[in-house]
């Protein structure tokens, strides 16, 4: 294959904000005859030297799909495994994220996340809070539809309580509730493993951004590789609309 330097990216291209649905832990699991729990872990690795090197080629912010609403329909024991895998990550992680200037936030509906699970979050949210190279937000127990349902409904509580008028609803202030409310919409987004679905990832945000598909497997996905997608993005006229 072809190796593609970063210096062929055009840096004054570079989308700000971009979004990855980091699919195929498990098939490369089954591809190297190993358990699928080895196979998130090696998907875990692959995450931070992603984040470095997006950093390093001037994305502003990376949104990874970490763990789906439906996720939890997967068996006891892989649910169990991602779990520990979340805080072992995000604790053996954390200094190198602020060593790096990686700030991390996470969305999504984060109360249902085991205690412990969200107490380490939180902890390793406020240590990186300063990080200022690149943000890293992790999207977990997420699903754009649940997304889109929780905005609604503060918006109907702030229309009954008299905050907010129902006639100045906007695609602009419906964005505002959204858990992405912080950061623009991606300009690009990436799908690992060949799939081509949305699976339910920031529908409303992503309503035009670009979309790149490879079929490598998350956990061999690579500096190269990302390389590729943002060349691919810059190959294509943006428009505004269709």
């Amino acid at each position: 294959m072809h190796s593609t330097a970063p210096e062929e990216v055009g840096l004054k291209r570079v989308p700000k904000h971009v979004a990855i649905i980091m699919d195929g832990n498990r098939r490369w699991a089954q591809k190297h005859g190993v358990s699928t729990t080895i196979g998130h872990w090696k998907g875990a690795e692959a995450l931070m030297d992603i984040v470095d090197a997006a950093s390093d080629l001037g994305i502003e912010v990376l949104t990874v799909y970490a763990f789906s609403t439906e996720n939890w329909n997967r068996s006891e024991e892989e649910v169990e495994g991602i779990m520990q895998l979340f805080k072992m990550y995000l604790s053996g992680q954390c200094e190198r994220m602020v060593r790096e200037g990686v700030r991390l936030d996470a969305i999504g509906d984060l109360q249902k996340l085991p205690s412990d699970v969200l107490s380490i979050l939180e902890e390793t949210k406020a240590a990186t809070a300063h990080g200022s190279r690149i943000n890293l937000v992790l999207a977990i127990n997420y699903g754009a539809r649940d997304d889109i349902r929780r905005a609604v409904s503060s918006v109907v509580t702030d229309c009954l309580e008299g905050k907010l008028d129902k006639e100045a609803i906007s695609e602009k202030i419906l964005s505002e509730y959204l858990d992405t409310a912080e950061w623009q919409d991606p300009e690009l987004l990436i799908r690992t493993s060949g799939e081509l679905r949305l699976s339910n990832f920031l529908l409303w945000q992503i309503s035009y951004s670009e979309i790149h598909i490879t079929d490598v497997l998350w956990p061999d996905f690579n500096e190269n590789h990302l390389v590729q997608a943002l060349l691919d993005y810059q190959r294509r006229e943006r428009r505004a609309g269709c």
